[in-house]
């Protein structure tokens, strides 16, 4: 295939081909004798694929990931796709937490008792895990005001009680959607305020939408992707 009937069949200009072979979304193409790319089917489906990687985790992920898939096994790679669906899953589920704490907030729910405010209670290294971000992320947090956990042992260890977890659902939902910490921090000390939660419902409404997006970029990537992994195993030996 020449270089236009590539870009033909996969959407994008011959500059484009052309510029997305030197970044090594696809592999390099041969060349004839008298300098001409010659493609194949590969590299339209590599570039197909990438297109909805990079709508899924950004371009400069998708690259890295389609260099990776050609590299791999068929299992290998089956795994590095649907960790990406693994992902997409997560974040959507934390959106929802963080919505169902904006609720709380705007529902002015009252504390639970003492008991089943310990049994659902979590360390600082339990909520790092649940929102997939580092202790240290919250520390930084509870340093500039966002979040305030409990001082508990005579080890003076962090515990969050279900607000904290809330709000800090809320602050990594923020965060996700590309707020910095003045806005957040604005952001949160307005949930009091019809206006301020008004704000925080269309934010994490459009972390949802987001990722409904990606979502499905990484859906229509789909056939191509399984064309990238299979064309590149090694065909089975005689025998």
């Amino acid at each position: 295939m020449r270089t236009v009937d590539v870009a033909r069949e996969s959407g994008y200009s011959v500059q484009q081909v052309r510029d997305l072979e030197r970044l090594g979304v696809v592999p390099p193409a041969a060349r004839s004798a008298n300098g001409y790319r010659s493609y194949t089917p590969a590299h339209v489906h590599a570039l197909r694929a990438y297109r909805g990687l990079a709508g899924a985790v950004g371009p400069v992920a998708a690259r890295r990931m389609l260099t990776k898939l050609r590299s791999e096994t068929l299992t290998e790679a089956a795994s590095t796709i649907s960790a990406v669906h693994v992902r997409l899953t997560r974040e959507r589920e934390e959106a929802l937490r963080a919505q169902q704490a904006l609720r709380a907030i705007q529902a002015e729910a009252h504390p639970p008792e003492p008991e089943q405010q310990e049994s659902d209670a979590m360390t600082i290294t339990q909520l790092a895990a649940a929102l997939g971000v580092r202790p240290s992320t919250l520390r930084f947090w509870e340093q500039e005001g966002l979040v305030t956990p409990e001082r508990v042992t005579s080890l003076r260890a962090r515990r969050y009680d279900p607000s904290a977890i809330g709000a800090a659902r809320i602050i990594a939902a923020l965060r996700s959607t590309g707020y910095g910490i003045p806005q957040v921090r604005d952001i949160m000390a307005s949930l009091g305020r019809p206006h301020g939660l008004c704000e925080a419902r269309r934010i994490l409404q459009r972390r949802l939408d987001q990722i409904a997006e990606r979502t499905v970029a990484l859906l229509r990537a789909g056939t191509d992707l399984a064309a990238v992994v299979t064309l590149t195993e090694d065909p089975p030996s005689a025998g």
